[in-house]
């Protein structure tokens, strides 16, 4: 039988979770369909792209996929505290916001909001974590 190889394009079902058990991504939710990719692209985590390798259509299996190869360790230099008056507007906790720096464009959530300041975090929201990744390969193209 067939196996996903390093260079396989795959169709896949997944549902990833956190340690505690919360699920954060999910092609198995209502009106979404398997993820289609193929390896080797850089287009997925490499943990993700790791566990898919010599599996069939039809197996279904469990990764484990430790932060550095998830989306990395959460970096506390890449939070930052800004003037509240070089925000737009009135930001709230959890505001996405987009800046041009030095490193090009730089996606930033808010994380916290005073009188005077607004912390603002450019790490991944899943940088730092451990993730579970339910697998099943649907096709090998």
């Amino acid at each position: 039988m067939k196996k996903v190889a390093s260079d396989s394009t795959v169709t896949v079902n997944y549902t990833g979770k956190l340690e505690d058990g919360t699920v954060f991504d999910s092609s198995m939710v209502e009106g979404r369909e398997p993820l289609k990719t193929q390896l080797g692209q850089g287009q997925l985590i490499k943990g993700f792209e790791a566990g898919l390798v010599d599996m069939e259509v039809g197996e279904t299996k469990t990764v484990e996929i430790p932060a550095n190869e998830a989306y990395g360790e959460y970096l506390e230099y890449l939070v930052q505290e800004v003037p509240k008056t070089q925000m737009p507007g009135d930001v709230e906790v959890g505001t996405p916001l987009m800046a041009d720096t030095q490193m090009g464009t730089v996606q930033f959530v808010v994380k916290e909001v005073t009188d005077e300041t607004v912390l603002l975090d450019a790490n991944h929201p899943l940088a730092g974590k451990n993730l579970i990744f339910d697998l099943e390969v649907v096709s090998i193209d």
